[in-house]
């Protein structure tokens, strides 16, 4: 410590900081003695508290107050004070007189200070009185009643909170001792290890540290100019002399006369603060800094470095060109494959790559990759597909052409055989890219085009085309990191391209499938005047359908239908379902008989599928609405499940949407099916369809339903032009939802070929009506239907008259065939068998299946009707063995 001299850093610094401790240590210990103080206050106030609480609490203190028993309370107090190790003890009466107290001398002396205490409150406060200056309670004693009766006070004096803070003084002073000391240590040692580093810095030292700065200041790799505030130079080291190409002798020149060109010179001259502002000087980039000397306490002036910026700057050049190649491959996918279609996506890529990678692309895909099959091995020929140039004019083949690779030698075969690009930087210097067409590569030369990269598209191993990416006039040829770009981008469009690819062929597989499962043509039929459409949706084909069943009488079933979801698995459902109705309406069902049968089957199939662990969407939630049109009386039968209601246009072009009643969709299951009846004029028009007709992304049902109104509300409009006016007004190009749509224009049969008798329930009224029926045959001039139209009905009228209920009619209906019903109002159906040799009957039903084309029974509200229909363009031959047969009994 003998160098710790007062002038150096060390002692100063020495001598501070045992001040502060001195100061600090002082402080706390104050504080210490002042909270020492504070405590025992308040330990004392809490401790008279709690005795005279006790005292003014313990049985006997109320009953003695009143009594005053003043050598009871005496005795008491005096106990009460030793117990609790308060000073003085003294019981009170209302008035503040002590009636007892630990100092007898001053009992019958009047207290002071007990304002608070006598209204009922407990107080504690300083005290400075009789019998000593202390801490005092005051606790008042109340009655059963909650009245003052009474008063204790009991203390603590000053002196003895005195005795206990001059017990901890000593362990306070000694406490603030041992921290000076220990606190001055530490200042010394901090002191000592200063002074180490400083080493006691002298002329001499100081003059070894300049020189040690100086020789790092010419080391470092960055040039440092320091100038005065009059513009000349104070200081350059080697590296900015270096830089700036300064000779030896330039301290103390002005900066205008350094030659450090116009632009470094003004920004040294404006004395501006600047950062990394890039400055060519000759043949270097210099990035400057400038920072004025004032502010950090040195003379005016100012201070600039130089770093040469040159290397970094070809070299953010060239991640500048790796970011613009990585960002044209992140924007190259977000644009190609929109769309799942192979031309778009071709023409895609081909958009993306012009101008930035190329001048002109052209890309060549094969036939089988543009129809959705699986690519052949086949890949010497090729259609081009998609063209882009950045100006008109080019030479190139045009899209559609088919391009043939017939010689070996070209880049593009070179390509396809290697399974990787080929780069041709100079066209004008190669020649084998001129075998396969050398007139046309003469005219490519001429138009500009002088560099190539051709590279094949494959997916999944395969080849689907091949892409061409060709440079022209401005630009500049390819280099090999042009081609790792090229390749990235091709190898993303090829399996956007394979993507649609794969679309296309499963939309194709879906869509023929959903097709064949459609009516492939409408069944003939007199009655109705039907148009149709379907169109699949953008996303693949669903379970939309329609259908057209001519029933017996001249009715006519129509039938719309939608299944929930999209693709093959939609498809075969809707041909299940189809395929169902045709079946029950073979069954001549009501309407919401038929759906009920369809919805129990629907309710089977999911219960199938769910026990079979199948992965695929349940049926349940499949729409249906099967009319039933009688061009007889003019009325249509309808039932719709959980399916939007048709439309009605009349004659005059009036469009209504009748309250046909709502049923659950199919397989819900436990809810009964309704039906509701049209009378429908002759011209009238029902159009029948599914929600994807009226319902898309941007349109709600109700503003479908208006445009539906809008466009079918004219008058004198065939089912054909509204089915295509309704396509053109409501439907996209490509829709989100397939439709199915089915307008049919009402006929009825004309009243004079409709013959109808009430029959009585007697066997000889059937000669009677056999005599009708023949002469309004022979008013129809169908005399050669006569016989076997005679032997029908008297074998139907005659079952129904025996075993059925009336009343029983018969009615004939003249049309394209003929068509005799009989009804009863039984439910009994009568069944075709084979009579044995012995049997009396049973063989009518079998001579009415041999001369009628078709027969059958239907149900109606009340009753059953039993119908034969015989063809009049000519009559079945029935056969004359079983005739004979059936007839030998």
């Amino acid at each position: 410590m003998s160098s710790l001299s007062v002038r150096t850093l060390a002692a100063q610094v020495f001598l501070l900081q045992a001040v502060i401790v001195l100061l600090v240590v002082a402080v706390s210990a104050a504080a210490l003695v002042l909270q020492g103080r504070y405590d025992a206050q308040r330990n004392a106030a809490d401790r008279s508290l709690a005795a005279a609480e006790s005292f003014a609490h313990a049985p006997g203190t109320v009953l003695a107050l009143r009594t005053n028993a003043t050598a009871q309370l005496q005795a008491a107090t005096e106990q009460a004070q030793k117990g609790s190790g308060v000073d003085f003890l003294s019981v009170l009466d209302r008035d503040g007189v002590r009636i007892a107290d630990t100092d007898p001398t001053l009992v019958g002396s009047k207290a002071s200070g007990l304002g608070r205490a006598t209204a009922g409150e407990a107080v504690t406060q300083p005290f400075h009185g009789r019998p000593h200056d202390a801490v005092r309670a005051v606790v008042p004693v109340l009655d059963a009643g909650r009245r003052v009766i009474g008063m204790i006070a009991a203390g603590i004096q000053y002196e003895t909170l005195g005795h206990v803070l001059d017990q901890q003084l000593p362990m306070l002073l000694g406490a603030a001792a041992l921290a000076v000391v220990l606190a001055t240590a530490g200042t010394a040692l901090v002191s000592r290890r200063l002074l180490r580093q400083t080493h006691g810095l002298g002329p001499a030292e100081m003059t070894r540290m300049y020189d040690h700065h100086d020789a790092v200041l010419h080391a470092v790799r960055e040039g440092v100019l320091i100038i005065g505030d009059d513009g000349r130079l104070l200081l350059a080291n080697d590296e900015a002399r270096r830089l700036l190409g300064l000779p030896a002798t330039t301290d103390q020149r002005h900066v205008a006369d350094l030659g450090l060109g116009p632009g470094l010179t003004r920004m040294l001259m404006a004395g501006a603060a600047a950062s990394d502002e890039v400055i060519r000087v000759g043949d270097r980039l210099l990035a400057v800094n400038i920072r004025p000397t004032a502010p950090y306490g040195g003379a005016p002036g100012l201070v600039a470095t130089f770093r040469d910026t040159t290397d970094l700057a070809a070299l953010s050049g060239q991640a500048e060109v790796a970011r613009g190649r990585l960002a044209f491959l992140y924007e190259a996918g977000t644009r190609i494959g929109t769309t799942l279609d192979v031309e778009r996506t071709a023409e895609e890529l081909a958009e993306v790559a012009v101008p930035r990678l190329a001048d002109v692309v052209t890309v060549e895909l094969l036939d089988s990759v543009l129809h959705g099959e699986e690519p052949t091995g086949a890949v010497h020929r090729m259609r081009r597909t998609a063209l882009r140039e950045s100006r008109t004019g080019h030479p190139l083949q045009p899209v559609g052409d088919l391009i043939r690779f017939v010689v070996a030698d070209t880049p593009m075969v070179a390509a396809l055989q290697r399974g990787k690009a080929v780069l041709v930087p100079d066209l004008h210097t190669a020649q084998d890219w001129r075998a396969q067409d050398p007139e046309g590569a003469r005219q490519a030369l001429e138009y500009g085009i002088h560099s190539l990269i051709t590279v094949p598209l494959r997916a999944r191993g395969v080849v689907l085309g091949i892409v061409n990416f060709w440079r022209g006039t401005g630009s500049p040829r390819f280099e090999d990191e042009d081609v790792a770009v090229a390749e990235e981008l091709v190898a993303r469009a090829a399996v956007a391209i394979d993507n649609a690819r794969r679309f296309s062929r499963e939309h194709a597989l879906a869509v023929t499938l959903q097709r064949s499962l459609l009516p492939l043509d409408l069944p003939d039929q007199d009655v109705l005047e039907i148009a149709s459409r379907y169109l699949p949706a953008r996303s693949g084909v669903g379970g939309d359908w329609f259908d057209v069943i001519p029933l017996p009488g001249f009715r006519v079933a129509l039938v719309v239908g939608d299944i929930v979801g999209h693709g093959l698995h939609a498809a075969v459902t809707m041909g299940r379902l189809r395929t169902a109705v045709l079946n029950f309406s073979s069954l001549d069902l009501a309407p919401d008989e038929l759906l009920g049968h369809l919805d129990e089957m629907v309710t089977r199939l999911d219960s199938q599928t769910a026990t079979a662990g199948d992965d695929h969407a349940p049926l349940t939630g499949a729409t249906c609405l099967y009319a039933v049109y009688d061009p007889v009386a003019g009325t249509c039968a309808l039932s719709r499940a959980g399916h939007v209601a048709p439309a009605v246009v009349d004659a005059q072009g009036t469009v209504t949407f009748p309250d046909v009643p709502l049923s659950p969709p199919l397989g819900v299951g436990d809810h009964p099916f309704e039906a509701g009846e049209l009378r429908l004029a002759e011209g009238s028009r029902l159009v029948l369809f599914t929600d994807g007709l009226i319902e898309n992304q941007g349109r709600d049902v109700d503003e479908g339903l208006a445009v539906l109104r809008s466009t079918i509300g004219h008058a004198g409009q065939t089912p054909e032009e509204t089915c295509r006016a309704l396509m053109e007004a409501l439907l996209p190009e490509h829709p989100n939802d397939d439709v199915a749509l089915l307008v049919a224009r009402t006929r009825l049969l004309d009243p004079s070929r409709v013959a109808t008798w009430d029959v009585p329930s007697e066997v000889r009224a059937v000669s009677e009506v056999r005599a009708d029926v023949s002469r309004r045959l022979d008013e129809w001039g169908l005399q050669d239907t006569v016989f076997s139209t005679e032997l029908i009905l008297s074998e139907l009228l005659t079952n129904a008259i025996r075993y059925g209920a009336p009343p029983v009619r018969v009615r004939m209906l003249l049309g394209p065939t003929l068509v005799c019903e009989v009804s009863d109002g039984s439910n009994t159906s009568p069944r075709l068998r084979r009579a044995a040799t012995t049997d009396e009957g049973g063989r009518g039903l079998f001579l009415v299946s041999q001369f009628a084309h078709r027969w059958g029974t239907r149900y109606a509200p009340q009753g059953k009707v039993i119908w034969a229909e015989q063809t009049l363009d000519q009559s079945p031959d029935p056969d004359p063995t079983a005739l004979f047969d059936a007839m030998a009994w």
